[in-house]
């Protein structure tokens, strides 16, 4: 399969070289065509550490201001010969890839419906990453609000996020997954369109895949196909942790109606209150965001060109 990668980059010096490095054994099976890195104005080396990468076909775009992640995703995106590809891996630059593991996940695309392809993500230590989600519903907000995400997702089907280690020893269909590394095919990419560039940071991959979905595009996850990610501090940064809850809010809201959309944010705003008052930072900072107007709009509108 012919692929190209686009890795967004903001101030991604620190893992950006080890990111590069692992794709040339990581794409060992099929024809990479293209690694574009679209920069968000990084300050630091970033695009320098781009520039000097070996033996990879290194395209760089500028957005030229932090445009956010969705944006700068359709940027790289936008150079890219749609007609010569059979995929495009959607990139988080703190991500390695193990060998042969971009092969491995173009080969479950090849299956007809499947549009996206996620691979199995684990931290640096080697333990699984849980990734995987199940459609937001009122229901699910409510267990995960009274009694954590993390032993609500070992439930059945209770959780959104899937968290019992044994559904990802095999491959299976969810609704969205986490957004660090997504191989998405040619075909389903035009039909779906580009990234929503409304959630500046967060739940564009979620939108992504529930859009893919209403069009008839599946999405797959492959554990065979072994992706190492570091991850951020969005759990211990109050202002990611805030912008993580608002913008599930509004995306439940674009997508249900009036009724639902006020349940499922009073049910979230619940939830981070009781977590608020137990003295959690960022549960602070998400319903201070949630009540006021004026803070959320600050947290969803992206910072102007400098």
């Amino acid at each position: 399969m012919r692929i190209a990668v686009v890795i967004v980059t903001y101030n991604s010096a620190q893992v950006l070289g080890d990111c590069l490095r692992s794709l040339v054994d990581g794409a060992k099976g099929v024809v990479l065509t293209d690694v574009v890195v679209a920069d968000n104005a990084s300050a630091d080396d970033s695009v320098a550490i781009a520039e000097r990468a070996e033996d990879l076909p290194v395209r760089i775009v500028q957005t030229g201001r932090n445009a956010g992640y969705a944006a700068a995703v359709n940027a790289g995106a936008a150079v890219l010969d749609f007609d010569a590809l059979d995929a495009v891996l959607v990139l988080n630059p703190d991500c390695r890839l193990r060998p042969g593991s971009l092969g491995v996940l173009a080969e479950a695309l090849r299956t007809p419906g499947r549009g996206i392809a996620v691979p199995r993500l684990v931290n640096p230590d080697g333990s699984l990453q849980p990734s995987l989600r199940r459609r937001p519903t009122v229901l699910r907000a409510l267990a995960e609000a009274v009694i954590g995400g993390t032993l609500a997702g070992r439930i059945g089907t209770l959780g959104e996020l899937v968290t019992d280690p044994a559904r990802y020893e095999t491959g299976c269909t969810a609704a969205w997954a986490t957004g660090a590394a997504m191989l998405i095919s040619t075909r389903a990419w035009r039909e779906i369109g580009p990234w929503d560039e409304s959630f500046f940071l967060y739940s564009e991959e979620t939108e992504y895949a529930l859009r893919a979905a209403d069009r008839g595009w599946s999405l797959w996850y492959e554990p065979s196909a072994v992706f190492e990610h570091i991850g951020g501090d969005s759990g211990t940064n109050p202002y990611l942790a805030a912008l993580i809850v608002v913008n599930k809010v509004r995306l439940f809201r674009r997508r249900r109606g009036r009724i639902a959309a006020t349940a499922y944010f009073l049910v979230v705003a619940f939830g981070e209150g009781i977590r608020a008052l137990a003295g959690r930072r960022t549960s602070r900072a998400a319903v201070a965001a949630l009540l006021r107007p004026s803070r959320r709009l600050r947290l969803i509108t992206p910072p102007p060109a400098s």
